[in-house]
């Protein structure tokens, strides 16, 4: 079954969720998180190759890296901390596209709210840190140049 947003892959494919198909997947992944879940992501939208989705960040996840891959970000709901370039310290390859660390040293801290909007070139350190119960982020990556 195709989930919202699906289409098929070729020129000019277009992925698109309503507002209202946005808030209806937040409160289902909201309603599919198991007690002491810290993270969940579901694809929203796809154009055939890529894909956008809802990230729900409810603890912290370990910095990271993503090597050949830019991300993109819009802060959709709660709050948090946006921890980004310096070193990322002890990092091990998970695969091929995430290396995770122990913690930035040297990064650029910036607060996060909705609306506020995110672009993390590839191959530069960053942690999200969560104020309150919460942040929802709408996310997609993209091939480095």
């Amino acid at each position: 079954m195709a989930q919202s947003g699906d289409v098929p892959a070729g020129p000019g494919a277009t992925g698109f969720a309503s507002a209202k198909e946005v808030r209806g997947q937040i409160a289902a992944m909201l309603a599919d998180m198991k007690p002491g879940q810290g993270f969940a992501w579901r694809p929203l939208v796809r154009d055939g190759v890529r894909v956008a989705a809802i990230e729900i960040w409810k603890k912290p996840g370990r910095p990271a890296v993503h090597p050949a891959e830019a991300e993109y970000a819009i802060v959709l709901e709660g709050a948090g901390t946006l921890i980004s370039g310096g070193i990322l310290i002890t990092p091990v390859e998970n695969r091929a596209d995430l290396v995770e660390g122990e913690r930035i040293e040297g990064g650029t801290t910036r607060p996060l709210r909705p609306g506020d909007v995110v672009l993390l070139p590839a191959g530069v350190p960053h942690w999200f840190g969560i104020t309150g119960d919460r942040l929802v982020l709408l996310g997609t990556k993209l091939p480095a140049r």
